[in-house]
């Protein structure tokens, strides 16, 4: 589709040449039937390059683009309307190259938000220290954490303040909606708990969305919008302060030294299973870990609010670990599928992969 629009981008701006041929006398254009005057035939050229730069800075996916885009439409349909007997056909090019700016214009606007969001974030986290996980803060862990730490990796290793994790994905809205592909930035703070998760979803060759779950302060939200620009979910409150909280806890298995967090309290469950609350801000919120006998956690389980409308109740949310990867040192899950179950329904909705971990000071870079 790229390559469709910017030939029709290429053509459009080939066409504006006519004008600029025709006014300063070039040759004769018969498709041209008003007159043309010479500093009317530089503004049609004026148009021309115009384009032509919108199309070389939407080819390099420049994130100013958008502002050429919409200069050109101004440009060009200002000629369009002088010359609209000879012209008028051109404006469907221009109504095309307006939705496509106006679209790359939100996720311009989008994207600024994350990162401002984002750097609001991190200035709560404190400043990395040099301390190293040891042995004897495992003491008051249960059997399974204690061995799930050994085995990651985490001993000896610096404790995790910031983490940024790169992910692809594929999602489905509703159970019986098609596979949709992602790909998503998370940053994680372990201090003050919270995270920024923005994801963009191909839907198809015309419509994606833009999406960002935040979890600061003990509060949740949630913020979706198509192709960046019409908000259709725009999400928060007590249900979702807690759901967004357990998101939390079960996304611990990607920064294990999290597990000492004072925030925290552990309830051994059995040899291979652990429970674990997570008190911050007015909300308190708990899950389960499993493990096998390598110290791996292979699942988290917690009743959590599916929705954030008055009606949502409580479901089982499930993550299932499928394969793990080590990044930077530390051995974490790498496939994470994600199921909400209940009597009537089990629907998995997320198949996750990690590509790149980074951590406290690489996260920054």
């Amino acid at each position: 589709m790229r390559i469709l629009f910017l030939i029709l981008v290429f053509l459009h701006a080939l066409i504006h040449l006519l004008g600029f041929i025709k006014g300063f006398g070039l040759k004769e254009v018969k498709e041209l039937s008003l007159p043309i005057s010479k500093p009317m035939g530089f503004l049609w050229l004026m148009a021309a390059g115009v384009l032509l730069l919108y199309a070389i800075s939407y080819l390099s996916q420049w994130k100013y683009s958008w502002l050429i885009g919409l200069l050109a439409v101004v440009l060009s349909q200002v000629l369009i309307v002088i010359f609209w007997k000879d012209a008028k056909f051109a404006t469907l090019p221009n109504l095309l190259i307006l939705l496509v700016s106006l679209m790359a214009w939100g996720q311009y606007q989008f994207s600024r938000m994350v990162e401002k969001e984002t750097a609001a974030l991190l200035q709560t986290s404190q400043a990395p220290s040099t301390e190293v996980i040891q042995e004897k803060d495992l003491e008051e862990l249960p059997e399974p954490v204690k061995n799930w730490l050994r085995q990651s990796g985490m001993l000896g290793k610096p404790r995790i303040h910031i983490a940024k994790v790169i992910q692809e994905a594929e999602m489905q809205l509703k159970p019986d909606q098609n596979w949709m592909s992602a790909q998503a930035i998370q940053y994680s703070t372990l201090d003050s708990p919270g995270f920024i998760w923005s994801v963009e979803v191909k839907m198809n060759g015309f419509l994606s969305f833009r999406g960002r779950d935040k979890y600061e302060e003990g509060k949740g939200q949630m913020l979706i919008k198509l192709n960046s620009l019409i908000p259709i979910v725009n999400e928060q409150g007590e249900k979702l302060d807690e759901g967004t909280l357990q998101r939390f806890l079960g996304e611990m298995v990607w920064f294990p030294s999290f597990a000492l967090s004072p925030y925290l309290r552990w309830e051994t469950l059995s040899d291979s299973s652990a429970k674990a609350t997570l008190s911050y801000g007015e909300i308190e919120g708990s899950g389960i870990f499993e493990f096998n006998s390598k110290g791996e956690v292979t699942k988290f389980s917690a009743l959590r609010y599916q929705g954030n409308k008055p009606d949502a109740q409580r479901k089982e949310w499930i993550m299932d670990i499928e394969d793990y990867e080590t990044f930077e040192g530390i051995q974490v899950p790498s496939k994470v599928h994600s199921t909400w179950k209940d009597p009537n329904q089990s629907w998995t909705w997320l198949k996750l992969q990690v590509k790149e971990i980074r951590y406290n000071q690489n996260a920054l870079n």
